[in-house]
């Protein structure tokens, strides 16, 4: 018997008439079927995320009745941790191991770190101020804010944009992407089996050209923080205009690894192999480019094609698998065609750049890691998001060469600097245009610390503090103190 799943409606499970087969990636069989949403569906949700901002008891609760009830979420992840690990996995084709260790765990941190500290974030700085004038500054809830997950990590991204925006008090539509809905869906059922007031959280899965426009263009809406792909962020842009809201957008990378003559070269090839070919290189910080210092080029590229050669490529429910497919039969077509471009672009393919052989991975969107040389500074694929476990390794001269070839690029997202060297190491990173740079290590995310990009990366903030604010206005209320109650506009026009 195939699941089925529902949306997730004012505290509701809610069927809908159009179903949508979901697929295993490593297989390409059919593993569940969801409701998928319709305009009526998402006018129920639009009207219950807004009466259970501006009617229902959710921003109106304490304090600590908001941190208990963020605390029950994320303890409702961990009680069914195996189950989200292996759904994960059957929808997303990352190695279960990946999902077991990383996803399921960080999301239920999502809810912990912010239940245990938002309180604090709320205390707003006290401005310096004339003797004759009070100033209160305070932080308030946006209202509804739509958040829009994309399919590469469904579960976690949902919980960053969720415990957040739960957290400063708003009301939520949650629309995870319609190819991996599977693990929102269920969490939909934690947030109902917690007691989260009806309305507060509302799940429609659906697909994004036929309902994101009625979605991000409503005035019901108050913020959309998006997650995905530069093309469809330009999409959200122009629908959010028609209605001026608050918006969160981060939209992929082509990131650069910085790696010089001084480093531990077997410390620094393993590295640098799991800053791209981790969750099959689907990641918007994934070091698609690889910059070598030139003395040390042969060597590194040597150890790395050979490694990467190992890489053992399988399904994603074997924990021995180190890479699993492709989310789609799509994607995959999309990494071939950016390969035939980059080799008619003069770009040399040494590892991988086809389809594996094995009969047992026929059926999934299997593609061997791919490592590119010789390509030229003007290619498409030396600027362009591939999303696909494709790099390019090229080698530089000194360190000014090599900041300038990390900022050869209209994105800047991430980036990863590779010296025993840390003065130099960190002045680099400072001339690096990306929002996080990571020195002596790769994709190290902590809940403390802000992320997010600059250029077409996107704007605004996840995680941390700065993160927690940006789902909150900013208020300031000012008092006048005046002598004898007279502020200085009375006398103005006063006669």
């Amino acid at each position: 018997m195939i699941p089925k799943y529902t949306l997730f409606i004012n505290g509701k499970f809610v069927e809908t008439s159009e179903i949508q087969n979901i697929l295993n990636p490593s297989t390409g069989k059919v593993i569940a079927q969801t409701a998928v949403a319709s305009l009526k569906e998402v006018e129920l949700a639009l009207v219950s995320a807004r009466e259970a901002f501006d009617q229902g008891a959710w921003p109106r609760l304490s304090l600590e009745e908001r941190k208990n009830f963020m605390l029950k979420l994320g303890q409702g992840i961990l009680d069914q941790a195996e189950e989200l690990a292996q759904l994960e996995m059957q929808n997303t084709g990352k190695p279960l191991k990946e999902t077991t260790f990383m996803d399921i765990p960080s999301s239920a941190k999502s809810f912990e770190y912010l239940a245990n500290n938002f309180i604090n974030f709320l205390d707003p700085r006290q401005p310096l101020m004339d003797p004759d004038v009070q100033a209160e500054l305070i932080y308030q809830p946006l209202g509804v804010v739509v958040l829009i997950i994309p399919w590469n990590y469904p579960l976690l991204i949902a919980c960053w944009k969720l415990a957040a925006a739960l957290a400063a008090g708003n009301t939520v539509i949650l629309k995870p992407s319609s190819l991996t809905p599977l693990t929102v869906l269920e969490l939909a059922k934690i947030i109902q089996k917690s007691g989260l007031p009806a309305g507060v959280v509302n799940v429609i899965n659906g697909s994004g050209p036929k309902i994101g426009e009625t979605l991000c263009s409503d005035k019901r809406v108050d913020m959309i923080s998006f997650t995905g792909s530069n093309e469809v962020g330009k999409q959200i842009l122009q629908y959010s205009a028609k209605n001026v809201k608050k918006l969160i957008m981060e939209l992929g990378g082509k990131s650069a690894s910085l790696i010089f003559d001084d480093v531990d070269l077997e410390v620094a090839v393993n590295s640098a192999l799991t800053s791209i070919f981790l969750n099959q290189g689907q990641m918007c910080t994934a070091m698609s480019r690889i910059f070598v210092q030139a003395n040390i080029y042969d060597k590194f590229l040597k150890s790395f094609v050979e490694k990467a050669q190992r890489i053992k490529i399988g399904l994603a429910d074997n924990f021995e698998t180190q890479m699993g497919p492709l989310i789609s039969d799509a994607q995959r077509k999309k990494v071939l065609a950016y390969i035939e471009k980059a080799k008619a672009e003069g770009a040399k393919v040494i590892c991988g750049g086809k389809i594996p052989e094995n009969v047992e991975l026929k059926n999934g969107y299997f593609f061997e890691p791919t490592v590119l040389v010789g390509v030229n500074p003007r290619a498409h694929i030396f600027k362009e998001e591939v999303f696909g476990p494709v790099v390019l390794i090229h080698k530089f001269s000194d360190a000014d060469e090599a900041v300038a070839l990390a900022n050869n690029t209209d994105f800047a997202l991430a980036a990863c600097i590779w010296s025993k060297d840390l003065a130099r190491a960190q002045e680099l990173a400072k001339k690096i245009n990306a929002g996080t740079v990571w020195i002596n290590t790769y994709g190290m995310f902590y809940n403390a610390l802000p992320y997010g990009g600059f250029k077409q990366s996107g704007f605004g903030k996840e995680l941390g503090r700065e993160g927690f604010l940006e789902y909150l206005g900013l208020k300031n209320i000012i008092r006048d103190q005046s002598v004898e109650d007279k502020p200085l506009v009375n006398y103005w026009y006063g006669f």
